[in-house]
């Protein structure tokens, strides 16, 4: 396994003969990012949208920290209906407006988006998990069906390796230094994937969003916060609920997609054995989110 370095080879992967990592540049797990919308919202923050599909149902999908639509849409590609992918504040093109934001705030763009949509179904993925259960605190009745995807905190504080990390790639994307975002974003990789041309591929598109787009500073404070006050408030969803989680992943423990799995009075709970399923297990994850959604 070859060290990560950066720059990357010119041509986007390593430089080998015969088959194998010198093969056809592709496999990346995000989209190339299509033409988007600014939408006004009811709190004034105007938000970077796509709508996919037609008909019902419609189903809203929120991005996490540091992401935004063009790494959301894969987990979409099966759900049927409209769909609608948006960026929170202070990600792609969506407003920034003065800080520090809170995930009551996150859970507000969320809600303004599903509304002026007209979603009826909601997925959210890390730091967009967290923005739902802060919505669904305040409002248990707004969606019929849920899926939340690597929850990363509930009503406990991070742990310190998460906080580290996120912090690192906050820091890097306001210093404009390509080599350190390269680092902090290649940890969401698997190891094996890292220096493959599908890695390199993903890692450029992602360092190319980030460094044109930047993150709000907004999100700075967000590591340190949690969007419950107790978990238990979510006792009053009766929707169902996937709740979709991975062993070995220090960003998203599965203690965390446990505990919000038992207080889901709904919820089915699936922990895959290894982190980096959208590049190990990406048929079954898309078979399994769209199925739950589909019925």
């Amino acid at each position: 396994m070859r060290s990560f370095r950066w720059p990357p080879p010119p041509d986007g992967g390593p430089r080998t003969w015969g088959p194998g990592p010198g093969g056809p540049r592709t496999g990346r797990p995000a989209l190339p990012e299509p033409e988007t919308e600014l939408v006004a919202t009811p709190h004034d923050v105007r938000l970077e949208r796509l709508v996919t599909g037609a008909g019902d149902p419609v189903t809203v999908f929120a991005h996490g920290l540091g992401n935004g639509i063009a790494t959301t849409r894969p987990f979409g590609s099966g759900v049927a209906g409209r769909k609608i992918f948006f960026q929170f504040r202070g990600h792609g093109r969506s407003d920034a407006p003065p800080g520090p934001w809170t995930y009551r705030d996150l859970a507000r763009d969320l809600r303004a988006v599903a509304d002026l949509g007209g979603a009826t179904r909601a997925f959210g993925a890390s730091l967009g998990a967290g923005a739902l259960c802060a919505l669904l605190s305040e409002s248990p009745e707004r969606f019929e069906r849920l899926v939340f995807f690597l929850p990363a905190v509930l009503d406990e504080p991070r742990g310190e390796v998460a906080r580290q990390r996120l912090t690192a790639l906050l820091d890097a994307v306001e210093s404009g230094d390509a080599s350190a975002l390269a680092e902090a974003v290649s940890v969401e990789l698997p190891a094996a994937v890292r220096n493959t041309p599908a890695g390199w591929a993903y890692l450029r598109q992602r360092l190319d969003q980030l460094l044109r787009d930047g993150l709000g500073p907004g999100l700075a404070s967000l590591p340190d916060q949690v969007p419950l006050p107790d978990v238990a408030v979510l006792s009053a969803v009766t929707a169902p609920a996937l709740v979709i989680a991975c062993a070995g992943d220090d960003l998203h423990p599965v203690e965390v997609a446990e505990r919000l799995a038992a207080a889901l009075p709904a919820a089915t709970l699936h922990v895959y054995d290894r982190p980096g399923v959208l590049w190990t297990e990406r048929a079954d994850l898309r078979e399994r989110i769209s199925g739950f959604l589909n019925e």
